[in-house]
């Protein structure tokens, strides 16, 4: 048993961290924008489930009060029906991502737009500290979502076992996961995708060509947040409560690019492969600390050792194997694979 919850909180972690990775492989790894704000979408997610749809079911339900005492009736009440009509968790689920995403993609395009113009290195500051003054915002104010408090949040699989859930709510992480991860590579092998690559390369060159930066700039964070939201939202059922402290720039911004980076930019299949290494490791790290601690005759805690081995394997990645785990091959379109055709047949 202890295993198979071993190998669940494996894939959890592995299908939430490949949602926001691969969002921000499409701002970093092919567009060159270097979003270290990449948190504030993952909250935002959160916040549309802890202030917004909590406070629409307080609506519904008559339950008045502050968000952080009303939260823990109102998922009483909630749970008990949707215990009795499995359609309702289903639902409330569905349209909490759908607004999360749509959420998610107006933030990032407004607080994309004051910096768009920037070169990177002051546009991965701006995009920090705007990321940092949203998280200080929502963890001191506890009308949002409750603050240092924090709120509950409706079980959606409340009409399943409990000793089932669990693998339900990792097979849905999964399914959402695997969907994100079509979308943004059938977006990133279009032609849409090969701009976003001229961009990061020569941004002047594309701009000679006709092309608005800026403009793709905004679209580009306004789609890579909206797809990272939906991990925000999926983390809050699945813990089933919001606390700001757990969106922080570490987890859902640092952690991100070093798995990124670890896998390959502007590579898919090797964002998989670098969030699975990073989740596996990490997990492991975290479930036998002390343990390894024992072993090792540590003079702090494992969870230390977590920062200090990630740390040096950043280092290690951007000196010896900057191109991550598999490297970025050219997209080819149907042009380049006949121009191979005829290579390969003239050979």
């Amino acid at each position: 048993m202890a295993q198979e919850y071993l190998i669940l909180d494996i894939v959890i972690w592995f299908g939430l961290y490949l949602i926001v990775c691969i969002s921000l492989n499409v701002e970093y790894g092919f567009g060159g924008i270097p979003n270290f704000g990449r948190a504030l979408a993952v909250l935002i997610g959160a916040i549309t489930v802890g202030g917004i749809v909590n406070r629409i079911l307080m609506a519904t339900f008559g339950v008045s009060g502050g968000i952080v005492e009303a939260s823990g009736l109102v998922k009483s009440v909630t749970n008990e029906i949707i215990a009795a009509n499995p359609a309702i968790g289903i639902g409330i689920l569905v349209a909490s991502l759908l607004l999360a995403a749509l959420l998610g993609a107006i933030t990032g395009a407004l607080f994309i737009l004051p910096s768009a113009k920037l070169s990177e290195d002051y546009l991965a500051i701006t995009l920090l500290a705007i990321s940092e003054v949203m998280f200080m915002v929502s963890y001191y104010n506890t009308d949002m979502i409750g603050g240092y408090y924090g709120v509950s949040v409706p079980n959606v699989l409340a009409f399943v076992p409990g000793e089932q859930r669990l693998s339900i709510f990792a097979l849905i992480i999964l399914l959402i996961a695997f969907l994100a991860y079509l979308l943004v590579d059938r977006v990133t092998n279009s032609p849409y995708g090969r701009l976003l690559r001229a961009i990061r390369e020569n941004e002047m060159v594309a701009e000679a060509y006709g092309k608005n930066v800026m403009v793709v700039r905004i679209k580009t964070v306004a789609f890579g947040s909206a797809i990272a939201a939906l991990a925000g939202a999926l983390y809050a059922y699945y813990s089933v409560n919001v606390i700001a402290s757990s969106f922080s720039r570490v987890e859902w911004t640092f952690y991100p690019f070093l798995m990124i980076l670890l896998g390959g930019l502007a590579n898919n299949k090797g964002v998989i492969a670098g969030v699975l290494a990073f989740v596996t490791v990490k997990v492991l790290l975290m479930v036998y600390k002390f343990e390894i601690t024992a072993a090792l005759h540590l003079p702090f805690e494992a969870v230390w050792l977590e920062y200090i081995m990630f740390g040096i394997l950043m280092l290690i990645i951007l000196i010896y194997k900057p191109e991550g785990l598999i490297k970025e091959k050219p997209i080819m379109t149907d042009p380049i694979k006949r121009l191979v055709d005829k290579i390969k047949k003239a050979k």
